[in-house]
């Protein structure tokens, strides 16, 4: 007796991913996910695809659907810090945003490629759908370097006037302007901003801190060209040996200045915060256990991270994407 049976099993090149979504009773884009293994589809039904797509001799053949659509379905991520001894990779900044930026990303389907922008000719880099750049750099050099390549861009740092790309970051201003109200109700009047602001980020968090003070205190403004411990202890200790040097508030661009500003207050017998308050920037996971614990402006990076991904890929679809900026908190400790 003839069987009922038919065979839809099909040549690797013949078999296509609508056949396999009829097999499986999903759509189309369910199979694609399911074949990625993305989160977005249950453990369930991406086990199930997956079963039928290996009975049925089927392969993914990513470089042909990227010819198809015409993309790579890759994302570059541009590190624009350049990595010392005192301000490693593996600090929270970058790492935080690269974590919500990977998160966001790969359940998407897109695959990261993390550079730096002294490689951006590599073919990788060249044939992603687009950049995210980490860091604007001094006067935004970074950020006009990438936009000659005339791929889509999202830049994680503060908006500038006229800028004609999309920026995501954190509310600088008010993260500023939260440290001048601590000030403020502490009664401190002579006081220090240590950070370059030829960044823009840095720019924006001495602009609101500043403006918030609204001459109700002196603000000396000290500008160290790195973001580290050595740098914040070189330009404290500087400030120290300055005929008439006197200030009873520090307010730095970032945890590691705080930090290095601190050590060198101690070295000269001020303490803090009797003598000298200090409040720093990150909120890095050593601001709570430095010793004295630091009382630090919080950014919420891994958030930032995965904004950043999702503006992405809204300019990589086509769609009107807008600049945004994250909320900060001042986190009180003993500083």
């Amino acid at each position: 007796m003839p069987s009922n049976k038919i065979n839809v099993r099909k040549s690797d090149s013949a078999l296509t991913m609508e056949d396999l979504a009829k097999l499986a009773g999903v759509s189309k884009i369910t199979v694609s996910r399911a074949l990625r293994d993305s989160p977005l589809v249950t453990l369930e039904t991406r086990e199930k695809v997956r079963q039928i797509a290996s009975e049925q001799g089927y392969r993914l053949n990513i470089s042909a659907r990227n010819l198809r659509m015409r993309r790579s379905y890759s994302v570059a991520v541009v590190v624009e810090m350049t990595p010392v001894r005192g301000r490693p990779m593996s600090d929270p900044y970058p790492l935080e945003l690269l974590g919500g930026i990977t998160q966001e990303l790969t359940t998407a389907g897109y695959s990261v490629v993390l550079t730096s922008k002294q490689l951006m000719d590599t073919a990788p880099v060249q044939g992603a759908d687009g950049l995210i750049l980490l860091g604007q750099g001094s006067h935004g050099e970074a950020v006009r370097t990438l936009q000659l390549t005339g791929m889509p861009l999202v830049v994680w740092g503060a908006p500038e006037a006229g800028a004609d790309y999309i920026v995501v970051g954190s509310d600088n201003r008010k993260g500023g302007i939260s440290a001048a109200e601590r000030f403020i109700a502490q009664g401190r009047k002579k006081l220090v901003f240590l950070g370059d602001v030829d960044h823009a980020e840095v720019q924006e968090r001495c602009a609101g801190f500043i403006d918030a003070m609204g001459g109700l205190a002196m603000v000396h403004i000290v500008r160290p060209k790195a973001f580290t411990f050595e740098a914040g202890f070189d330009s404290m200790s500087a400030l120290l040996k300055k005929k008439g040097a006197s200030f009873d508030g520090v307010f730095a661009a970032s945890d590691l200045l705080a930090m290095g500003a601190i050590r060198a207050l101690a070295e000269k017998n001020l303490r803090v915060p009797e003598n000298v308050s200090v409040i720093g920037y990150d909120d890095t996971p050593g601001a709570a256990s430095f010793v004295p614990p630091l009382t630090s402006v919080h950014q919420y990076l891994r958030d930032g991270g995965v904004l950043l991904a999702k503006k992405m890929l809204g300019l990589i679809e086509g769609e009107a994407v807008t600049s945004e900026m994250l909320p900060t908190t001042l986190m009180v400790r003993q500083t």
